[in-house]
């Protein structure tokens, strides 16, 4: 239980773990292993070099810094997160809906499939044209 004590005291005042080390950590597990199937020395340098930087941030203590590439790094995540929900929710939208655009202003109307040809009002400059759903 030693040596549990030692480490908690030589970790007081780290950074410590968060989202951007362990993805660090995951993608240079995923290059370790793909380095035994294909190119070897470049998958091995390219993981020893994610190992080391992700180290390198959970032991450093400067907290601001890490926090800055840490907010960078779930921002891009989190815009990659949205935009593939956005395309889940149109493509479930495509099963039920079309989507057309009005000829005037452009705006986006949403139209229910198979109610055959109808006359689509544009909400926004309230244009009428025919459209088949």
């Amino acid at each position: 239980m030693r040596w549990r004590e030692s480490f908690a005291r030589f970790m007081v005042g780290r950074y410590g773990s968060d989202a951007l080390s362990r993805a660090m950590s995951a993608v240079a597990m995923a290059f370790l292993l793909l380095s035994w199937f294909v190119l070897p020395q470049v998958f091995n340098t390219l993981a020893l070099i994610l190992i080391v930087f992700s180290t390198f941030r959970v032991f450093s203590k400067n907290h601001q810094q890490r926090y800055k590439e840490n907010l960078f790094y779930t921002r891009q995540v989190d815009k990659v997160k949205y935009y593939i929900s956005k395309i889940k929710y149109r493509n479930n939208q495509n099963k039920t809906h079309h989507i057309y655009s009005c000829p005037q202003c452009k705006q986006k109307i949403r139209v229910p499939r198979g109610k055959g040809k109808i006359m689509v009002r544009c909400p926004k400059c309230q244009t009428e044209f025919m459209k088949k759903s």
